[in-house]
């Protein structure tokens, strides 16, 4: 793939709508601990890394807003080294904390919340290498 140092280098990158970019861009950062790449105007983009991944923090405009409190229509995964330490990070800046650290049988500890402005996260550390077929799951395809 090409670089270009306008875009993050991730292959899959989310694009989450904030009513104020700037405000969610501190949160995220405190929060969660994503670091600031570029930001476009003011208050109209701002791309965030975490890790090797990415996610743009866009405006509200034309048809798009913010997720209604009362749907989850998507929940971003995000992989960390510590995920009770991370769940506390996040507690402590306001994120609601929809399910604690769970370790589960496919070797992860995991726990999901949702953030100021109504986003679903689940954010998972890896506890150990497991087959797939351990736990009921297929390998598809290796990668």
């Amino acid at each position: 793939m090409q670089v270009n140092r306008s875009i993050p280098s991730a292959t899959v990158v989310p694009v989450l709508v904030y009513p104020d970019v700037r405000a969610a861009v501190a949160w995220l950062g405190a929060a969660f601990g994503f670091e600031e790449r570029v930001r476009i105007g003011e208050d109209h983009r701002s791309q965030l890394r975490v890790g090797d991944g990415a996610v743009i923090v866009a405006d509200v405009r034309r048809q798009q807003t913010p997720p209604d409190a009362t749907t989850v229509t998507h929940r971003v995964m995000v992989r960390v080294e510590d995920a009770n330490a991370h769940c506390e990070r996040a507690r402590a800046n306001g994120a609601v904390i929809e399910m604690e650290p769970t370790d589960f049988e496919y070797g992860e500890r995991q726990y999901q919340a949702v953030d100021l402005a109504g986003h679903h996260w689940t954010f998972s550390e890896t506890l150990r290498d497991a087959a797939p077929e351990e736990w009921g799951g297929k390998l598809v395809s290796p990668g």
